[in-house]
């Protein structure tokens, strides 16, 4: 197995010698910038005032990158007039000797070393970072933010940019790399998410049968957990998707009968009726425009009109990140003597969700909840068809006949979910609000098109509309990159080129904050034409 890699400051004298064999390795026999030796090793001429980055597999050496502040720098020596170049700063520092193992040649170690070195000189007071830049490599020094100025350096044989790392860039791109070492580690996927510790060591718990005391009540701890978070009278849990759950509504729904209505102002709307027509009820369909809001003034007519005995309904549009009138349309049933339906796949978790008077409503272990997926939940009021009408695997009732151990339950799974549910969740959904406020605000402020006005959106899930120029899917590439997973991968993202940012898992206060400069400076970069705040003025 391959050993992790580590980022460290060197400290040690062997550190040092694989510095030097490194440096040669690069800089004599890859780059031809120093003639050969017969020791095949060379010391930096500036070796006693650099600090040096490095990226050790196990004990062996494969990364390093050199940081100095004394001047001159080498970059005077090539460059005259190099302050003229330069924008006001407080401290410089130039970063050298970039050199990375062959076989270790990925984005990411290069991040990992600039943020380590960041780190440091960040502490040092530095606001300001030059470099001459192979030009092999000028894409690369462009990702980690660094823009050209002046000529080419060097010779022929070993040609050079000079390229400076400006204050802005710096707080968007290697303060950035601080944080995340270079590692996607700020998630921020509608699923999977982010978990906390306890869930992981719940999940590694050994598996127990689910015939057993133990596991009977921890299944019964569960359920009433969710039915705390949500209002409602029971709890179904079963293995599988949140399509599953919205499966075995549908089942219920087949059971009963009678004229439906479904709501639609997204792609899970859209799934909604999907589900109902492949399950053969009597429906028909309101629409509103993907982004909008259901309009309940529309809604009384529909409802007048149609007379529905039951009305299905997404609570959170994950695909534009509209929130949609849950109460409005409860009330309306109630008026109207239907009953309601709900998708809380999405929104049960990440903000307040009162689910009482509602008939059915489908969740799921691996969103907002804040678990591993693998687990479908429906929350219902009780009246649930008898059993023996629908297939098997979506029988709700006969799960409730046999107090929610119908079949095999994944024990680690129930377990991972116990553990997540055991948070306070008032605080939670009041990070996630304010968290959502200063995202929304600073994205617009770097032009960015957000989805769902404030006043209709549903506080975690934020949705961009990206203009023509800036292909979605490459963006949220650069982005796993300097350590963000963005989603842009599901069809309907990628048919209409927009990315989204969700909190529904944990996530880094920091990473966040600097989220909206990264996601300009990556869309700013070459082939994508200008930033969306150039765009937009």
């Amino acid at each position: 197995m391959t050993p992790p890699l580590r980022y460290k400051l060197a400290t040690s004298e062997a550190e040092f010698e694989a510095i030097h064999r490194l440096n040669y390795r690069t800089f004599v026999e890859e780059i031809p910038q120093h003639a050969p030796n017969a020791q095949r090793r060379l010391v930096d001429r500036f070796h006693a005032e650099n600090t040096y980055a490095i990226c050790l597999s196990g004990d062996e050496l494969v990364g390093m990158i050199a940081g100095r502040c004394e001047r001159p720098f080498s970059l005077d020596q090539k460059l005259p007039d190099l302050d003229r170049h330069l924008p006001p700063h407080r401290r410089i520092v130039e970063v050298r000797l970039l050199a990375v193992d062959r076989a270790h040649r990925k984005q990411s170690v290069f991040a990992g070393l600039a943020g380590a070195l960041a780190n440091h000189f960040r502490a040092q007071g530095c606001d300001l970072a030059v470099i001459s830049g192979t030009v092999r490599e000028l894409r690369l020094y462009r990702h980690l933010g660094f823009r050209p100025f002046g000529p080419l350096v060097g010779d022929a044989s070993a040609p050079y940019q000079p390229m400076v790392l400006t204050l802005p860039d710096y707080a968007a791109n290697v303060a950035h790399l601080e944080v995340v070492g270079g590692r996607a580690v700020t998630n921020l996927l509608p699923g999977p998410v982010a978990v906390r510790p306890e869930v992981m060591r719940a999940l590694a718990q050994p598996a127990v049968s689910h015939r057993t005391a133990e596991f009977h009540a921890l299944l019964a701890r569960v359920r009433q957990r969710l039915c705390d978070l949500g209002g409602t009278h029971d709890a179904v849990v079963m293995p599988g998707s949140g399509t599953l759950a919205n499966d075995a509504v549908a089942a219920q729904l087949a059971t009963q009968g009678g004229q439906g209505l479904v709501l639609a102002n997204g792609e899970f709307g859209d799934r909604l009726v999907d589900h109902a027509r492949r399950w053969g009820l009597t429906f028909e369909t309101m629409r509103a425009a993907w982004g909008q809001p259901l309009d309940t003034g529309t809604m009384k007519e529909v409802f007048a009109r149609v007379g529905p005995r039951w009305v299905w309904m997404v609570a959170c549009e994950t695909s534009t990140g509209v929130r949609n009138p849950v109460d409005a349309v409860r009330a309306m049933c109630a008026g109207h003597g239907a009953s309601l339906c709900v998708d809380a796949v999405s929104a049960l978790g990440l903000q307040a969700l009162d689910l009482r008077g509602v008939h059915m409503a489908s969740a799921v272990s691996g969103k907002a909840l804040g678990s591993l997926p693998g687990l479908a939940v429906v929350l219902h009021d009780g009246a649930l068809a008898p059993s023996g009408q629908v297939v098997r695997s979506l029988d709700l009732a006969a799960y409730r006949a046999a107090d929610g151990v119908a079949y095999t339950l994944p024990s680690h799974a129930v377990a991972a979910l116990d553990a997540a549910l055991t948070q306070d969740w008032p605080a939670r959904w009041a990070a996630v609000q304010a968290a959502d406020r200063r995202l929304r605000m600073a994205l617009r402020a770097q032009g960015f098109e957000v989805l769902a006005a404030d006043a209709d959106a549903m506080p975690g899930v934020v949705t961009l509309a990206l203009p023509a120029t800036v292909d979605a899917r490459r963006l949220a590439r650069r982005m796993e990159r300097m350590g963000y997973l963005l989603a842009c991968r599901s069809a309907y993202l990628v048919q209409r080129n927009w990315v989204q940012a969700c909190l529904m898992g944990q996530w880094d206060e920091r990473a966040l904050e600097i989220l909206p400069e990264v996601l300009a400076t990556q869309a700013r970069l070459p082939g994508d034409g200008t930033g969306p705040a150039e765009r937009a003025a």
